[in-house]
């Protein structure tokens, strides 16, 4: 599994998404013309391997939190804390999934409104 990561991230840190035709294009956006929760994360995560937090934030804003809300599951389900009973895990409460839903499809849709606040949130070129 490390193999594969590495080289994911070796691909995706030496090949630029948005010029190269070895990616795949995004099959929702290609049916539809209309922007997933996704596109844009393949450029997204490119500019992430080179420290471009801007570039990310042009290309996809979920795509941080998503990553930070990935690597603290992670943490906590391979790396448990010792006193982690102390304090209280909002990411695990009842209502954390339907929050995460809401704002998914929120943003799905505000991200396809082609007026000025709600254009920032559609990918960049």
């Amino acid at each position: 599994m490390g193999v594969l990561i590495t080289g994911i991230v070796l691909l995706y840190y030496f090949m630029d998404p948005s010029s190269s035709p070895y990616f795949l294009k995004c099959p929702f956006y290609h049916i539809t013309g209309y922007y997933c929760t996704g596109c844009g994360s393949q450029r997204a995560l490119h500019n992430l391997l080179h420290l471009d937090i801007a570039g990310v934030m042009r290309h996809n804003a979920l795509f941080i939190p998503a990553l930070l809300l990935i690597a603290y599951h992670w943490t906590i389900k391979y790396f448990p804390f010792k006193n982690s009973k102390k304090y209280p895990d909002i990411v695990y409460h009842p209502k954390t999934p339907v929050i995460v839903f809401l704002i998914v499809v929120l943003f799905t849709i505000f991200r396809n409104i082609p007026l000025f606040p709600f254009s920032l949130l559609a990918p960049a070129g």
